[in-house]
């Protein structure tokens, strides 16, 4: 998720962790992000912060806090909707990797993700074997995107996939126009910050908590321009199926699925081989 300087998101929320095994990890956490450290004590007991977050066995979390709080929110590869994606999912058939142009060459890719959020789309471009460099600004998320990319390094399931994920604490603007010119990748990726139309609880609850926490995204424009600027073959801009088109170079191609749409910017033809 790409953070805007000019977005103003709320400070770092504390950590807390579930049980004294997490507390050093916790605690050495909670040093690096500059964060307070609440110790040893349940999600739903602590009335200090609005979120949280929290460590324990399954992981690092985001959590809301107070008696009538919903579930945690982490990124999760080995189980769930990912894990469930990469042994049952739709191969080159899906709609991303229509839109990245796998269908249009059998070469590996090298693949940045410049709004890494919790990975998901990152983990399903890696299990079509090619290599994703994720670049993620949010230091709450990252953290999140961290501690999952190890749990999944750490499964015999999906080590594999998370070996081909390579991730960067970086403001992907920034990062990009450092490097304007340059081919850093053969595809640029994108999902910007957009409001969610998708009625499922669990999109609801992520995008609750991310807000308050990474802000807005108001400089899209100015993404999509430095990506423009950095990638190979093409760009992909992952929109709202309803959503304007980000403003500036308009898109080739557009792709859509139920409740999202792929904007396609080429740059020039894929390698067919």
């Amino acid at each position: 998720m790409q953070q805007s300087p000019l977005s103003h998101p709320d400070p770092v929320p504390p950590v807390a962790c579930g049980s004294d095994l997490q507390w050093p990890e916790a605690e050495a956490l909670a040093t690096r992000l500059g964060a307070t450290f609440l110790g040893g004590v349940p999600a739903r007991q602590i009335d200090s912060a609005a979120l949280v977050l929290f460590l324990d066995e399954n992981g690092l979390s985001l959590q809301a806090t107070g008696r009538k709080a919903p579930g945690p929110v982490r990124s999760e590869f080995v189980s769930g909707k990912a894990g469930y994606r990469l042994a049952h999912g739709g191969g080159t058939g899906q709609l991303i990797a229509k839109a990245i142009g796998l269908k249009r060459t059998n070469q590996t890719l090298h693949i940045l993700d410049a709004t890494a959020g919790l990975g998901q789309d990152a983990f399903v471009l890696a299990g079509l074997g090619h290599r994703v460099t994720l670049l993620e600004r949010s230091p709450v998320i990252h953290a999140l995107l961290e501690d999952g990319l190890a749990r999944a390094a750490a499964d015999a399931s999906t080590a594999a996939v998370a070996s081909r994920m390579t991730l960067i604490h970086a403001d992907s603007i920034r990062w990009l126009q450092a490097r304007a010119g340059q081919p850093v990748a053969d595809v640029v990726y994108l999902d910007p910050m957009f409001p969610h139309r998708d009625k499922s609880a669990q999109v609801k609850k992520e995008m609750q908590l991310f807000r308050p926490v990474v802000g807005d995204d108001p400089d899209a424009a100015d993404l999509l321009q430095a990506a423009l600027a950095c990638a190979r073959y093409r760009v992909v801009v992952k929109r709202s199926r309803r959503a304007p088109a980000i403003e500036g170079d308009a898109p080739a191609l557009k792709l859509e699925g139920k409740s999202s749409r792929y904007d396609v910017y080429p740059l020039k033809a894929l390698p067919s081989s």
